[in-house]
């Protein structure tokens, strides 16, 4: 069953305009409501958390008329993580959660992503259903079953008392780490589990103002955290996106660890301790050619999927494997939750540092790295320039100067209008040579 509506991380784009209204909310919030009433030995309840965009109330209140129109009973969060309304929508036995989020986009844009009773995200099959839905009557609930919506005070809570149990070890007093909350939907939590565990907290990107939310902070903009480290002294710098299921590690020097890095770091340390299942992390095609040398290095091996953190969950629970994520931040450890949880993986971190006495300096660089370029280029609806003979013609020629020597992979952005062009290769020269001439011809054909 095709999807339009939804992309691979939910349902996203510029809010109030396109299809990313009030109305159609409402009419999605119907729709899962309808899909999830088929269970009737259910009790029909769902759990919704926002990030701090300015955009979060209107959605919010679209989606939540939708279910409570067919008889959901809706629990509002307010502003949690992202992975926070996995872990509680099993915590409370919901049928259904629902994070209002776009994660690491700019505060214009908003999204919507499903979470199934299990706490995982809804398969591609399940919202295809939905969608399909969107094109039907839906069926209304009586008057007398129309559902009710309250406000959640302790859901927050909750989550802070649950990632505090992840930290393998107890509390490192004066350990300084400075966590930069993006102005996002953990800029209570992050700063609350750090204090909690003994260390001395440096917050940035704690004032959101429903505007501000991934504005030169968060993981997508390492710097600001980077130079508060540099600037306090710190031990370790935990930079988490807007939704706060992504994570850069930044050392005392100020040096960026990106996904990669972090994986290598625990792949390694619970191989070591037998808690790594099936002898094999989980990541996407995206990362670095040097990850899977590490791996092997160490008789690991490296199982790769599609971008985006659902698939690398799909393939971690196809495969009975605990460890997998993304170069761009996502960490995902199913022993502890559903989906990645930047603060988790930060505890993982910093466990590192406690338990081996090694600053973040020396844990945070596991492998050189394959030099590797990435550039986007930005095209219309209903452009396909991947197909056009010429930019065929080019990709077919970067392929052959790169054979033997790296690789290559080019492909649509699942959350924005964007062609992605990303190569490896030891030659400098060459890498730079693949990704320009193609851009350049994918530019000319969206010109």
């Amino acid at each position: 069953m095709s999807r339009k509506l939804f992309g691979t991380d939910g349902v996203r784009g510029q809010a109030n305009s396109g299809h990313m209204t009030a109305e159609m909310a409402l009419k999605l919030g119907a729709a899962a409501g309808r899909y999830f009433r088929q269970d009737k030995s259910r009790g029909h309840r769902v759990v919704i958390g926002k990030d701090t965009r300015l955009s979060g109330y209107m959605f919010e209140n679209a989606l939540t008329a939708g279910l409570t129109s067919t008889g959901m009973n809706v629990l509002l969060l307010g502003p949690v993580p992202t992975p926070a309304v996995g872990y509680l929508t099993r915590s409370m036995r919901a049928d259904l959660g629902i994070m209002i989020s776009a994660s690491h986009n700019p505060a214009k844009d908003n999204g919507i992503k499903f979470f199934g009773p299990d706490g995982f995200k809804l398969s591609d099959a399940a919202e295809a259903e939905i969608e399909a839905m969107l094109d039907e009557e839906i069926r209304l609930a009586q008057p007398e079953n129309i559902g009710r919506a309250k406000r959640i005070d302790d859901g927050l809570g909750r989550y802070v008392e649950y990632a505090k149990t992840t930290f393998p070890k107890g509390g490192r007093q004066g350990l300084k780490v400075v966590v930069d909350c993006a102005n996002g939907a953990a800029y209570r939590a992050a700063p609350a589990v750090l204090w909690e565990l003994g260390c001395d907290v440096i917050p940035v990107g704690v004032s959101p103002d429903g505007r501000n939310i991934n504005e030169r902070c968060g993981s997508t903009y390492p710097l600001t955290c980077a130079e508060a480290v540099v600037a306090h002294g710190a031990d370790l710098g935990i930079s988490l996106d807007g939704d706060a299921d992504r994570v850069m590690i930044i050392d005392e020097t100020g040096h960026v660890a990106d996904g990669d890095q972090i994986m290598a770091l625990l792949a390694a340390r619970w191989a070591e301790s037998g808690q790594l299942r099936g002898g094999a992390l989980v990541a996407t095609v995206m990362s670095n050619l040097g990850l899977e040398r590490f791996l092997q290095g160490r008789g690991l091996r490296l199982e790769r999927t599609a971008v985006g953190d659902r698939y690398v969950v799909e393939r971690m629970r196809e495969g009975g494997f605990n460890l997998g994520g993304e170069q761009s931040g996502h960490i995902v450890m199913t022993d502890y939750a559903t989906t990645g949880d930047g603060l988790m993986a930060g505890l993982q971190f910093l466990a590192a540092i406690a338990e081996t006495e090694r600053p973040a300096s020396e844990l945070v660089r596991q492998f050189e790295t394959v030099p590797q370029l990435l550039k986007n280029v930005r095209y219309q609806s209903g452009q396909e320039p991947l197909s056009a003979p010429n930019v065929e013609k080019v990709i077919s020629e970067a392929e052959a100067n790169l054979a033997g020597q790296g690789r290559l992979l080019i492909r649509k952005s699942g959350t924005e209008p964007l062609i992605r062009v990303m190569a490896e290769c030891e030659d400098v020269g060459v890498l730079h040579a693949a990704v320009d001439s193609i851009v350049a011809a994918v530019a000319a054909e969206t010109a």
